[in-house]
């Protein structure tokens, strides 16, 4: 088999491991919004059993953890994969990065249990889910035939703080959002540190999303990424809104209901979108863009120029 059906092929199981990922939110945003958090006591069996009836919150909380214990799986052979044919170290070197955020992840996911949802444990169990699924992400843009292809270097117009450091800011700040939404989930605390840094984070990706338009809006790839940008966190915003509603509506009721439940599960897994498009976004502004000083005694041009071949394969 050539080395480029080999990387084609790896590429491929990483999108399908990062669309498992998605999904594996999607089920553990089920299992909080349902209050099922506590449907099953023990771990990691369910009930002393890998087949509990599947009743109730059983079926969330049991469901989830089958569809982890798959993915984890997933991120296992993805790792071992990279590790065989991949030439670039620190892509291998991901990949472990990888099964040890999903072991840490299980840990946390069965502390949360055995303690009762304790509030900080149950947030970084969220947190870290995300940054899991950014990592696949990541990985699925490192294999991708797009990023190991030779790239022009663009130059930056703006002098100083740039486009790389409003990107991380912009990365940075969607994180800490996310945090807080998860803390506000599991009870940590209050909406209003989450409505706060949802102000922050709406202007941050506008900021974003405006430079790369204005500054480089010649570049298909960053052109669309500000689009992305604007559509998701329009479209977030509205989901927020409507969570929000659908939690005031529902007070009243015992259970949760299902207006409250797609709402919020919808709300939560945009984020995560949020979030993985922001370090798309800035992986894609490193790959593209270089600061114009370093473009210059570089000596590369702004449009013609490109990395030397062996730059080329470290990357």
């Amino acid at each position: 088999m050539s080395s480029q059906l080999r990387n084609r092929n790896v590429h491929r199981f990483a999108v399908f491991t990062a669309c498992c990922t998605f999904f594996l939110l999607i089920a553990g945003a089920l299992v909080t919004s349902n209050d099922a958090g506590l449907s099953v006591p023990d771990w990691p069996l369910s009930y002393g059993s890998l087949t509990p009836p599947m009743v109730g919150g059983i079926f969330y909380e049991h469901g989830h953890r089958m569809i982890a214990a798959f993915v984890g799986m997933l991120s296992i052979v993805l790792a071992a994969w990279l590790w065989r044919v991949e030439s670039r170290a620190w892509v291998r070197w991901l990949g472990i990065a990888a099964v040890g955020a999903v072991v840490a992840q299980g840990i946390l996911g069965g502390i949360t249990v055995l303690f009762f949802l304790p509030a900080p444990i149950s947030a970084a169990h969220a947190t870290l889910a995300q940054l899991f699924f950014c990592t696949i992400v990541s990985i699925a843009l490192f294999t991708s035939a797009w990023w190991q292809r030779q790239r022009s270097a663009i130059a930056d117009p703006r002098e100083g703080a740039g486009i790389h450091t409003l990107a991380i800011a912009t990365a940075g700040a969607t994180l800490v959002q996310l945090i807080l939404g998860a803390a506000f989930r599991h009870k940590g605390f209050g909406i209003v540190p989450h409505l706060v840094g949802a102000v922050l984070v709406t202007t941050l990706i506008f900021w974003l999303a405006g430079a790369l338009r204005v500054r480089f809006g010649n570049v298909p790839e960053l052109r669309n990424s500000a689009r992305a940008l604007h559509a998701l966190i329009g479209l977030q915003l509205l989901l927020g809104g409507a969570a929000w509603w659908s939690r005031i509506y529902s007070a009243q009721f015992p259970q949760p209901i299902p207006v409250m439940v797609t709402f919020t599960v919808i709300h939560t897994v945009t984020g995560a979108l949020v979030l993985a498009t922001t370090v798309l976004v800035t992986l894609l502004c490193y790959r593209l863009v270089r600061p114009a000083g370093a473009v210059a005694s570089a000596g590369v041009g702004v449009s013609h120029g490109a990395a030397s071949p062996a730059r080329q394969a470290s990357l």
